[in-house]
């Protein structure tokens, strides 16, 4: 009886780890205008808080620069560039961070959660001042 109790708490402390886990990776972005895949991210963990980099450029040349960014990220080559700051895991989403649109140079509070049924697509909504756009990421394998 103590080993099928044993069991079953390690089976829900591993799928606990595994939702936890499961943003972290190389996800495709697809740009919610044109439906065209624009590029990859890489979400990964740090500290308490999750983050992703623009991995892959698939849109734009890799040598673009962020000409509509401000402070720091102004100019700066998006390959590599950090877009997604501060994420934390809250009820199986990502939540409280923001993300950066490249394209526009604003950031905006996100929110990202893995689709009902398939852990291998994230939602990602960003929001400013009330409304919200939503884009949809394919994990790469």
């Amino acid at each position: 009886m103590l080993s099928k109790i044993t069991a079953i708490l390690t089976l829900f402390f591993f799928a606990g780890a595994m939702s936890a886990q499961s943003f972290t990776g190389t996800w495709k972005t697809i740009d919610d205008e044109t439906n065209q895949a624009s590029g990859h991210v890489e979400v990964y963990k740090s500290g308490n808080a999750y983050s992703g980099k623009v991995a892959k450029m698939i849109k734009d040349p890799e040598d673009s620069k962020c000409s509509k960014c401000s402070g720091n990220r102004h100019n700066q080559r998006i390959l590599g560039m950090v877009i997604l700051e501060n994420m934390v895991l809250d009820d199986d989403e990502l939540q409280d961070g923001k993300i950066l649109d490249r394209g526009n140079g604003k950031w905006y509070t996100c929110k990202m959660w893995l689709k009902e049924g398939d852990p291998n697509v994230m939602v990602v909504r960003g929001y400013l001042f009330g409304f919200y756009r939503t884009q949809y990421w394919y994990r790469v394998k």
